[in-house]
């Protein structure tokens, strides 16, 4: 199979003509600080020392105003509030499940929607981010894939959802307080809308930002990056933001993964499984997850189960098997496969040594399953400009 097209999406990360006005810092890495701030005014000399202050501010405290960083000289957070701002995305809508999920919709530059999820659990609490607008992979059982790509999102739109959370579940700490290691948001999975790695780069400073030392200090471990399988990708993951690895697997046939994950059509199950068996990062104590979700009917016999186990093993792939509840969404052409099926693919899996807990479904009064939010609300939408338009055309 021929890889020679690009890897990339032919899809803007920001509007092609850059606004006029102050620069956002959020999102830069620490050497694209420094060369704003540079070609800002700040002297070279000072530009380093400059960038740690400024980074510890924005990422360790959570600060937005300038005239707040209190040891940088008045006359200078001056000249920062005029050149500079600090901008995240900007929470349209919250929705809290009773079972804790929260839910959040987001709105970023040009007006487009994303959705970011919280799960807290007793041990943890997960952030699922979104990477893209859309997703133009289609998977068929997922319902970002009914949305149209549109553009992915820039780093500072990646790291700003999770500063977004952290506003919101009143986590930055004050100043000089003693380092508290229990955390509300202590994981990061990419796990939302859009292909991770149909726009690394992005990926990658987002991440970095996270894992930075004198900012969010989340360990590398704590975050999750779940691809569909862009197998040239793969290493290059490992390699630069060294973070977990997830695969949306979901089926053990080409003919089965071709239509739930088109992507397959592209690099198959042995060019997947492939790349997975070489990543630099496996190792019994970093195993790679299979996602797997659970549709009745599709993908859920206790051969497909055998299968599953046999591809790993052929490939020593340390690894554990994710199963996932299908989140039923209005219009999904498949149905959850019964409990009593899930357990039955779960303990054959158990019993060939294999890891396979089932994902406990979170959020399902809230519509949680990725996509469904901004769904929903567009149809709100629409149906308010329909009553408008009716309102307006009575006599």
């Amino acid at each position: 199979m021929s890889t020679d097209a690009p890897i990339t999406q032919d899809v803007m990360t920001i509007p092609r003509k850059l606004p006029e006005g102050p620069v956002n810092l959020v999102g830069l890495t620490r050497d694209k600080m420094r060369d704003v701030l540079i070609a800002h005014g700040t002297p070279e000399k000072q530009a380093k020392m400059r960038v740690s202050q400024i980074w510890q501010w924005i990422y360790q405290w959570g600060v937005r105003d300038f005239d707040a960083m209190t040891n940088l000289a008045k006359a200078y957070r001056a000249e920062l509030a005029e050149k500079f701002v600090i901008e995240i995305p900007e929470v349209v809508s919250k929705q809290v499940s009773s079972d804790g999920t929260r839910k959040y919709l987001v709105r970023i530059a040009g007006g487009h929607e994303v959705e970011v999820v919280y799960i807290p659990e007793e041990d943890r609490g997960t952030l699922c981010v979104s990477s893209q607008v859309g997703c133009t992979l289609t998977c068929s059982f997922c319902h970002t894939g009914t949305q149209k790509l549109v553009r992915n999102l820039t780093a500072g739109e990646i790291i700003g959802q999770v500063m977004m959370a952290r506003d919101d579940l009143g986590e930055w700490p004050e100043q000089g307080a003693p380092k508290d290691e229990t955390r509300l948001l202590s994981n990061i999975v990419l796990m939302g809308m859009g292909e991770p790695l149909y726009n690394f780069d992005n990926v990658r400073d987002a991440m970095k930002i996270a894992m930075d030392a004198e900012g969010i200090q989340l360990s590398r471990r704590r975050i999750t990056l779940s691809t569909s399988g862009v197998v040239p990708e793969i290493a290059r993951t490992a390699q630069e933001i060294g973070c977990q690895l997830a695969i949306s697997f979901h089926a053990t046939t080409d003919e089965t993964r071709n239509k739930l994950v088109p992507i397959n059509k592209r690099w198959n199950i042995e060019e997947l499984l492939q790349a997975l068996a070489s990543y630099p990062k496996v190792s019994n104590s970093e195993r790679i997850t299979f996602e797997y979700v659970m549709l009745d009917g599709v993908n859920d016999t206790d051969d497909d189960a055998r299968r599953l186990i046999q591809m790993i093993k052929d490939h020593a792939i340390p690894a554990k098997i994710n199963l996932i509840p299908f989140n039923e969404w209005p219009g999904a052409p498949y149905k959850r496969s019964s409990n009593n099926r899930i357990r039955a693919f779960a303990d054959i899996i158990y019993k060939a040594g294999y890891a396979s807990p089932i994902r406990t479904p979170r959020g399902e009064d809230i519509m949680a399953a990725c996509g469904q939010l901004k769904s929903a609300t567009e149809r709100a939408r629409k149906s308010r400009r329909e009553i408008e338009a009716e309102t307006r055309g009575a006599p």
